[in-house]
């Protein structure tokens, strides 16, 4: 009996990002892609810990998540990158990505997000297609 309860304690990768995409303070859905994140500020740099979530496609590969800060002069301040691993993410799948921004971003700063992938819906004329696409967010006081 004590071995069930202590089982029944662990929740696997895949709830656990559910549940961080769920609860994340900021969020993006489009036709291929949710996202969540959240935005803290250490030592003088800005990290982006978030999950994406491939709604669209058979799957997507090589997808490159970039985000910019931005002054209130439209001027790019920093710029980042985080290769998503794993390089492919099934329809429904989940994977989490980390961005840190050489700069601090206090609340009210745009971020620029762009993220990039190649899409297949499968089979033998599977259609593939690489896609682009960026969004606007505001960096939300701390909670």
């Amino acid at each position: 009996m004590g071995v069930l309860l202590l089982l029944g304690g662990f929740t696997s990768l895949s709830d656990r990002l559910k549940e961080q995409l769920k609860t994340s303070p900021q969020h993006y859905a489009q036709f291929d892609v949710n996202m969540g994140w959240d935005v803290t500020t250490a030592k003088g740099t800005t990290v982006i810990n978030g999950v994406i979530q491939n709604i669209r496609y058979a799957s997507m590969e090589d997808i490159e998540i970039w985000v910019s800060s931005v002054d209130a002069n439209g001027k790019t301040v920093s710029r980042s990158v985080n290769y998503v691993i794993p390089r492919r993410l099934e329809m429904g799948d989940l994977t989490p990505f980390s961005i840190t921004l050489p700069t601090a971003a206090p609340p009210g700063t745009k971020l620029i997000f762009t993220y990039k992938y190649n899409g297949s819906d499968g089979g033998p004329d599977d259609g593939s297609i690489n896609w682009m696409q960026s969004f606007e967010s505001i960096v939300s006081p701390p909670v």
